[in-house]
């Protein structure tokens, strides 16, 4: 299968029926029984790294920036590849009026805008096809869009460099046979050369299967 195919299966999945089910069964039931990392540690990591003007890929429902942005004046955009999130994702925040912005991650992007003083990655890592050096790719096209001192920040469920229970093995076997998940050659000590080799203040922490993580644009 082709790579583009491999982008377009994982993308196609996140249909209207689906999304209306992703925060109940994803954020509520598999982070913390199958992947063992509660959603509550999630929001913690996005609040302490969000800024005022903030963009936002691989948007989901949603759910992270409607629980953890105050009402203030900020800027906030997004960025997915897939339309239903788009929609699904602007709806629910259309208090802070974002920008939106449809495009593939993993080309160049080209987006008619100012840079962001931080940019969030969330569960984007292990949809994404190949290996975490291959798909590190992103995070080079995400700093031209980040301002000197910005941070990037996110997380992912990694298949090596972490304990898995029964049902994490047994789930993510089925979500990369399905080609929902890619991350079968995801490795803690890969992600982390990958962050190191291209920002500065590199921080991973690891619960369960899934890794939070943040890095700073500017000196190493």
């Amino acid at each position: 299968m082709k790579q583009s195919q491999v982008i377009h299966a994982g993308q196609g999945f996140y249909t209207k029926p689906v999304l209306s089910l992703y925060d109940i069964w994803v954020l509520g039931i598999s982070n913390s029984f199958i992947w063992r990392c509660p959603t509550k540690h999630l929001r913690y990591h996005f609040r302490k790294h969000v800024s005022l003007n903030h963009l936002d890929v691989g948007v989901g429902t949603g759910y992270f920036l409607d629980k953890c942005l105050l009402e203030q004046k900020r800027r906030l955009a997004l960025l997915d590849a897939n339309s239903t999130c788009l929609d699904t994702a602007a709806a629910r925040v259309k208090r802070f009026k974002p920008e939106v912005y449809q495009g593939d991650i993993l080309a160049p992007l080209n987006l008619p805008c100012n840079k962001f003083d931080s940019i969030s990655i969330n569960a984007l890592f292990h949809c994404l096809p190949g290996a975490i050096k291959e798909k590190a790719v992103i995070l080079d096209t995400l700093s031209e869009y980040l301002y000197d001192g910005g941070k990037i920040f996110g997380s992912t469920i990694l298949s090596h460099g972490v304990r898995q229970n029964f049902a994490a093995q047994k789930f993510m076997a089925f979500y990369n046979k399905k080609r929902i998940f890619s991350n079968t050659r995801d490795y803690r000590n890969g992600l982390r050369e990958e962050l190191e080799s291209r920002f500065s203040n590199v921080k991973i922490e690891v619960k369960g299967c899934i890794a939070m993580f943040s890095a700073r644009k500017g000196e190493r």
